[in-house]
């Protein structure tokens, strides 16, 4: 009876239950449901992982940025402050050509009130002893 029943494409499984799949399809199928299942887990797992590491570079990326753009900063400080020293050099010595000069030329008006000086004193001598 169980033959004609499964030329007619009925058939029994483990459990005498009425099923329409040959009870070896019937496991091949629900093996094939169960490894799907893993499998499908296993990409869930796998997307979380990846969707971690996404995250983590993507992290990783803006903190180059970041130190990219201080780095950027600190080098432009340094030129500026280069800069800056280059004109303050260019001032000094500007003051200082500018006070030798002066220097030079009290020096002249020195002497020269030191010659007046001893005129003068000469003079007072002459007139004095005379």
């Amino acid at each position: 009876m169980s033959e004609l029943l499964a030329m007619s494409g009925i058939f029994f499984d483990e459990v005498d239950k009425i099923c329409i799949l040959k009870p070896e399809v019937s496991k091949l199928t629900n093996d094939l449901k169960e490894e799907c299942q893993i499998y499908t887990e296993k990409i869930d797992e796998f997307q979380k992982i990846a969707n971690t590491f996404i995250i983590m570079v993507e992290q990783l990326g803006k903190e180059v940025e970041n130190q990219r753009i201080k780095a950027i900063g600190a080098r432009n400080i340094l030129q500026s402050m280069e800069k800056q020293k280059g004109k303050n050099h260019q001032q000094v010595q500007a003051l200082i050509t500018e006070k030798s000069m002066e220097l030079e030329r009290l020096k002249i008006q020195l002497n020269s009130l030191q010659k007046t000086e001893m005129k003068q004193n000469e003079l007072i001598s002459q007139l004095t002893h005379t």
